[in-house]
């Protein structure tokens, strides 16, 4: 099957206006799919956006289907950044399948295809359960992952049902082949999440974090950095900044710090994928979220290309190493430190030396914080979920 099949063209409303009136924006400098030249070439490429109009897995946000050309819009009137807009591709929108399950499987050839390929899928949905056939992408490549949701809910509904966007990680977790290594939220509001679910997460040793836990903002990095996935959902921020979601909460991440958020990612050197989920016109008189969700993508391109070729593409034998010893269960916790951009790891120790699939998680990020709580003999959570982790694993 050919990319072409699975996707159709951008709508030319969406360059238009840019190209007639807005010269030197992103409508006028990136490849997109037309109707007259088709898909552009993908050999060069390095990004690329998918359109992904699918809301039928959605519980309560119907009409977020209709939101990603409001998006695009949005986003080809903004200037580029120091950017090389050449690797950069818009390859349409996602064909809509018979049923839902059809535009997962789509989904998930097409981003599979693109991973191959080292290439980003930016997928723009849509409802949120698009993450579950984004997380499926990486089964052709045989690779393990770990994916870093921006999120209010944790989304462990029950599994009998089909995917959703409340039962989406429920099927991450249970459905095989098994290519999680770890989960982590990042935002939930604790009077919106049940205790059993709060108790799941705990039993599994994923990673969640309260909204008023993440601020200042700059303690998320680490926890994006750790992400070969990261899912944003727009409920995720307050309804003063993204009044586009049926759902929309008055506690929230605020606009500034979403696009940090999507700007770190754009950083990582591990990332593989991204997805913007859950936007609704329908509600967004003004379009301001739309405003917002286009920006939070230029502020992901602005972080890719600041990348620094950082761990995993560097090897830790150019890191500073220091060893920590927790007298306190006689533990040794090994920190990494690249003295080029200040980041900092936790090491988690391999039981099993042939177990390669998951060799690549064993330096976790971290921050400085984190090691002078170590050496002040306060064990860091994350370093001691993983260790749990991994002894089951082994």
């Amino acid at each position: 099957m050919e990319l072409k099949e699975l996707l159709y063209p951008v709508p030319e409303y969406c360059v238009d206006e840019v190209r007639e009136q807005l010269p030197a924006r992103l409508g006028s400098l990136i490849r997109y799919h037309s109707e007259f030249e088709g898909l552009p070439d993908l050999e060069n490429a390095k990004l690329a956006i998918i359109g992904a109009p699918e809301d039928r897995g959605s519980q309560h946000n119907k009409g977020s289907a209709s939101g990603v050309d409001k998006i695009r819009y949005q986003f080809y009137k903004l200037f580029p950044g120091d950017w090389n807009t050449d690797v950069i591709v818009d390859l349409g929108n996602l064909q809509k399948g018979y049923n839902l399950s059809d535009t997962h499987a789509a989904l998930q050839y097409v981003c599979e295809e693109l991973i191959l390929r080292q290439i980003i899928p930016i997928v723009v949905g849509g409802s949120n359960d698009l993450l579950y056939p984004l997380y499926r992408s990486f089964q052709k490549a045989e690779q393990f992952v770990n994916i870093s949701a921006v999120d209010t809910f944790f989304d462990l509904g029950n599994h009998t049902k089909e995917v959703n966007d409340q039962n989406y990680l429920s099927h991450i977790v249970l459905n095989q082949p098994f290519l999680l290594n770890n989960f982590t939220n990042i935002g939930y509001q604790s009077y919106l999440v049940s205790p059993d679910e709060v108790q799941l997460m705990e039993k599994m040793y994923f990673d969640y974090h309260r909204l008023g836990d993440v601020r200042p903002i700059k303690r998320i990095e680490p926890l994006i950095r750790n992400a070969d996935i990261v899912s944003f959902d727009m409920i995720s921020v307050k309804a003063a900044d993204n009044p586009g979601h049926a759902q929309v909460q008055p506690n929230g991440f605020t606009g500034d710090e979403a696009c940090s958020i999507m700007r770190y990612a754009g950083l990582s050197d591990k990332l593989s994928a991204i997805g913007l989920f859950g936007y609704n016109p329908a509600f967004d008189h003004h379009a301001i979220s739309a405003i917002l969700a286009a920006q939070m993508l230029w502020y992901f391109i602005e972080g890719y290309f600041l990348r620094k070729g950082d761990y995993p593409m560097c090897s830790k034998k150019d890191f500073l190493k220091f060893t920590v010893i927790i007298e306190d269960g006689d533990h040794q916790i090994v920190f990494y430190k690249n003295p080029k951009t200040g980041r900092w790891w936790m090491e988690i120790p391999l039981n099993n030396p042939m177990d390669k699939n998951i060799e690549r998680h064993l330096l976790i990020p971290c921050d400085e914080e984190d090691y002078n709580n170590a050496v002040n003999q306060e064990i860091p959570l994350r370093w001691w979920k993983a260790m749990q982790k991994n002894a089951l694993i082994s």
